[in-house]
């Protein structure tokens, strides 16, 4: 980037810090899943915590309040529902446990947002990483299963057209369609989809299976790869040299 170019960039950032912070809400847009969803009934367990999530954090004098309740609902119904037949959405797992029909119920949550600022590349792009827990439990609410998975996304500074808050909202997008494609592609090869495609319902697993289930993760690097880039707070220690960009 020529030197005018970053100075641009760092100015609009400082004037951000200026107004005392950065407030986003990104609405992730996921393209249609050409798969066939499992001839399954599963429960869908989005708690309060969840529905409200707020990441906040302070970078360089600026507040960075990242609201994501809303996408996080989208990104739960989006991919369950591609995923199986029928999927019916409960406040709590208790509620869950009283519908009789289900073979398992999911319950997704982000377990960390992280993120770096066109200040800390350089000037050149915003990275964003989200790493999800998606706890599966039998229906009678007893543990089976957890799967984590995360994803990556990136945003040129030039989306700062878009104004100052564009390059990370597009970036949390693009990492939230990450890990969406990264769940819909994998998922298939776990024994608990097998389980469930043969209509069965899932039984609550042992102490040492649980202990063996807590490091089951999808973490396939991305598909798509751009030019090597260096590694992203919090995504613990793979680079996202092979994050996809987007907006």
């Amino acid at each position: 980037m020529r030197r005018w170019q970053l100075t641009a960039v760092l100015g609009t950032a400082a004037l951000v810090a200026g107004c005392g912070g950065v407030q986003i809400a990104p609405q992730p847009v996921f393209p249609k899943a050409l798969i066939e969803p499992l001839p399954a009934t599963i429960g869908l367990v989005l708690p309060a915590a969840q529905r409200d999530y707020k990441h906040e954090e302070t970078r360089g004098g600026t507040t960075w309040a990242v609201l994501l309740g809303s996408a996080q609902q989208s990104f739960a119904r989006t991919v369950m529902g591609a995923m199986f037949r029928e999927v019916r959405e409960f406040p709590d797992a208790a509620a869950a446990a009283a519908d009789a029909q289900l073979q398992a119920v999911f319950e997704p949550h982000i377990e960390q947002y992280s993120f770096a600022t066109a200040q800390e590349t350089g000037g050149e792009y915003v990275a964003v990483t989200i790493r999800y827990r998606i706890e599966v439990s039998a229906p009678d609410g007893s543990a089976h299963d957890t799967l984590s998975l995360t994803g990556y996304g990136t945003s040129p500074t030039g989306a700062m057209d878009l104004g100052p808050s564009g390059p990370m909202d597009q970036a949390t997008r693009a990492a939230m369609r990450d890990a969406a494609a990264k769940f819909m592609v994998q998922f298939g090869d776990l024994p608990l989809a097998a389980t469930l495609a043969k209509g069965e319902r899932v039984a609550g697993a042992s102490p040492t299976s649980r202990a063996d289930a807590a490091a089951r993760s999808i973490e396939a690097l991305p598909i798509r790869e751009s030019r090597r880039r260096p590694a992203v707070p919090g995504s613990g220690g793979v680079s996202p040299a092979a994050a996809p960009s987007g907006s």
